[in-house]
Formats: C-alpha cells, sequence, structure tokens
C-alpha cells in the first residue's frame, strides 16, 4: 500500500501533521508512506523515520502553471492508494483528483467535498489535553480503519551531532548551564499574531527580574530590526541577560539550540510547536484571532502553559475571525502584561525549581 500525506503552509502545521506517519507505519508496517510539504518546512520533519519519501512543493516554481501540471504529473506517477489531505485546499483537492487515488480522506468542506471519497467534519469534543490540532488530524484516519489512537504527540529528530554543535556554540557565547536558559519567541509569524513590542519587553523584564534567567531571542536577520526595538525597551538590568547575536542561523540550528532550553516564552506559533515536539516547557501568548483550544497542544497548566484574552475578557464575544484579525492590534492592547504576570510566575517557579533540582 502507498500512501500520501498533503500538508502545505506552516512549519507547525507540518510539525503537527507528521504525526500521522507514526500512527500509519504502527498499523500498516510494510505501507510505503510520502509527505507532501512545502519546500522551506523540511528541516522540521527531516530524519523523521516514519517518512519514506518527501514531496517538496516550491511555490515559487510549482504555483506558476507549468509548475503545477508538473507537479500534477508527479503526483499521478506514484500511483497512490491512499490520499490523506490535512491542508484540504482546492490546489490540494485537484492533487487528490488526479492522483487516481482508491481512497481520498481529507475534512469536509462543501466546495472540496467531491474530490474526496472520504470526509469528516473537525470534532465536537475532546479526548484528551492534545488539542482539536492533534484529535482531528488523528480523526482522519478513521477513513482508513478503526482502532488508531485518540492522539500522537508530535516529534522532532535532531541528530546528536546537531545537539552537540549547539552546546557547544552556546558555551562558546557565554552562556551557563547552571541559570536557567530560556527562548523568547518575540515576534509572531506577522504582525497581526506579534504580541505588542513594549508589552513583549515587561514580559520578559518581569522574567529576569524574578529568575535571573539568560534570554536568546528567536529572529531571523530580517527581523534584526524589530528585534532591536523589543531589546532596547527593556530596562538595563534585562539587556545585561539578553544574548542578542546568538540565534540559529538555520532553522535546525534553532531546534537545536532550543532543544538545550529549559523553557520558550513567547507568541504562539510554530517555535512553541517545536519547544513542545523537543519536551522544552512553553509559555505562549495567543493572538486574539486564534482560537486558543486549536493549538493549545498538550498544556496541562504546568509544563505547557499559555494565554488569551478570552481568558481575562468578553471583548471578543460575538466577533468573527476576520473582524477580530482586523483589529488585532486593538485587542492585543487589552492583553496588558499584568494580566499574564500571575500564570507567568507560577510556570516561572516550575523552571527554576526544575533547574535547581538538576544541579544537585
Amino acid at each position: 500500500m502507498k500512501i500520501l500525506v498533503i500538508q502545505q503552509k506552516m512549519i507547525g502545521d507540518v510539525l503537527t501533521s507528521s504525526i500521522l506517519f507514526e500512527a500509519l507505519r504502527k498499523k500498516f508496517p510494510g505501507a510505503e508512506l510520502h509527505y507532501l510539504i512545502y519546500k522551506h518546512t523540511l528541516p522540521v520533519v527531516e530524519n523523521n523515520p516514519y517518512v519514506d519519501k518527501f514531496l517538496l512543493f516550491d511555490p515559487e516554481k510549482d504555483q506558476k502553471l507549468k509548475g503545477f501540471i508538473s507537479f500534477l504529473k508527479k503526483i499521478r506517477y506514484n500511483e497512490y492508494d491512499v490520499v490523506i489531505d490535512v491542508y484540504s485546499k482546492i490546489n490540494t483537492a485537484l492533487f487528490n483528483v488526479f492522483s487516481k487515488a482508491e481512497k481520498k480522506i481529507s475534512y469536509h468542506k462543501w466546495y472540496t467535498r467531491r474530490a474526496y471519497t472520504d470526509t469528516f467534519r473537525p470534532k465536537s469534543h475532546l479526548e484528551t489535553n492534545a488539542g482539536y490540532a492533534i484529535e482531528n488530524r488523528m480523526h482522519l484516519l478513521t477513513g482508513l480503519e478503526k482502532g488508531f489512537p485518540a492522539e500522537i504527540k508530535p516529534k522532532i529528530y535532531l541528530t546528536a551531532a546537531e545537539k552537540e554543535a549547539a552546546k557547544n556554540m552556546l558555551e562558546r557565547e557565554g552562556i551557563s548551564f547552571s541559570r536557567p536558559l530560556i527562548m523568547s519567541g518575540i515576534l509572531g509569524s506577522s504582525a497581526a499574531k506579534t504580541y505588542p513590542h513594549q508589552y513583549m519587553a515587561q514580559v520578559l523584564d518581569f522574567i529576569v527580574q524574578k529568575t535571573d534567567s539568560q534570554l536568546l531571542f528567536n529572529y531571523i536577520p530580517k527581523q534584526a530590526e524589530e528585534a532591536k526595538e523589543i531589546f532596547n525597551l527593556c530596562k538595563p538590568e534585562t539587556r545585561k541577560n539578553i544574548f542578542f547575536e546568538v540565534f540559529g542561523s538555520s532553522l535546525r540550528e534553532f531546534m537545536a539550540i532550543t532543544y538545550h532550553c529549559d523553557a520558550l516564552i513567547g507568541n504562539e506559533g510554530g517555535a512553541v510547536n517545536i519547544a513542545k515536539a523537543l519536551d522544552v516547557p512553553t509559555f505562549s501568548i495567543f493572538s486574539p484571532q486564534i482560537k486558543k483550544e486549536n493549538w493549545s497542544i498538550y498544556e496541562d497548566g504546568t509544563r505547557n502553559v499559555s494565554v488569551h484574552l478570552n481568558d481575562h475578557s468578553n471583548a471578543l464575544k460575538g466577533l468573527d475571525k476576520k473582524e477580530i484579525a482586523k483589529n488585532s492590534s486593538r485587542f492585543y492592547e487589552l492583553l496588558e502584561p499584568n494580566l499574564i504576570f500571575a500564570s507567568l510566575e507560577k510556570f516561572l517557579n516550575q523552571i527554576t525549581s526544575a533547574k535547581k533540582a538538576e544541579q544537585k
């Protein structure tokens, strides 16, 4: 049996959907499993032992007519028996049609449902604390066979060499592993998903004040100016504890650095999903337009914690996602740092206690 799983777009989505391969491999050990993803997201699932082959979609080339037709032919050539389309958009529906697979599974949407043999609506209740993003994906597998688990935790597969190289680099830069090391997710995937800079600076001040932690910033070179703005908004004592020039030059290096951190704190997004897959504790701040219940993966109130405006205000009640997104900056302003400090302090206490126990 030959199975194709489709998940385009963001790094967090690709990482989360990779759980399907572990489930499929255990249920069908002899199956050949392929993963269709965007080219730039490959590092987050590289070395995954359950994936036999990656089909890499390059948006710059493959979204053009000639490239798209060539990609359709590639899918047909592979002669899949089953296609599981997690992305479930019009272009991936075309992939399904061209695949000629006997079984085509996806989410139920009125504009694509005819492209599939089996469609599923999102679950209305959770069986675990894994979150809807996990359980809805696993639910798709029931189109193949019953008996799959309700949840599987995403995993990242770093090599020993990658971990060692990251540790050596951190030590060269003056990082002390006897003090807490925190990765700071200071920027979201877009302006609409980024906690206000002045608020983030206050959060960083609070972290250093309460824990005397060392802080790393998660940013890429083209975001350096924005990252520097947040740095400059911090108190002088906080700035002394920020290693601004220490960041991953690639996604794999960022993941290896995060592996050595005691926690990741910041904007909800792909970096949070990466930290969870590395079993690094997380404290995430959700943007107003994102439903917390969808992406609050494996939250237990201690090791993985998140905050959302809905936890403290009814300002979003009755508003649709588009309206909230359009006014995200205004709604973000309502989630003042003092509203999250209590839950953040509780989280930090867990981190510092674990660090002290580690040093004994």
